[in-house]
């Protein structure tokens, strides 16, 4: 079993893979199928589009949010392809974490030149 900074290491070393492939320029959810591709291929329990519930109160409500990709039951990966992460792209990843109930998330935006420049890594 990973531990969690051997698992985004692994995790980025997948992303970087992709992008060293695909470049910049594309879709989200270009990146998105071909990481996780990307993922299974090392053998790396990977699910994508994962349903998220809120749950208020002692309720669980089903509002349509979804994480990019969940790896090995224990990391959430949020992919981007935008100009600049914001700080609210920061904040959606530490709702999917708390949420969620994971402690590692990813932020992972590959519109960048180098992608080494659009890694976010957060730890609750």
């Amino acid at each position: 079993m990973y531990q969690e900074q051997d698992l985004t290491k692994e995790i980025i070393g997948a992303a970087i893979e992709v992008h060293r492939e695909l470049g910049p320029g594309l879709l989200e959810s270009a990146y998105e199928a071909c990481l996780c591709y990307e993922l299974k291929l090392r053998g790396i329990d990977v699910d994508c589009q994962v349903p998220l519930p809120v749950r208020y109160k002692d309720v669980r409500l089903d509002c349509g949010y979804r994480i990019d990709a969940c790896v090995n039951d224990r990391a959430i990966v949020e992919l981007k392809s935008v100009d600049e992460v914001t700080n609210l792209h920061r904040a959606q990843l530490l709702t999917y974490l708390r949420l969620s109930g994971r402690k590692v998330g990813l932020l992972l935006n590959f519109n960048v030149p180098v992608l080494k420049d659009g890694i976010v890594r957060m730890v609750l």
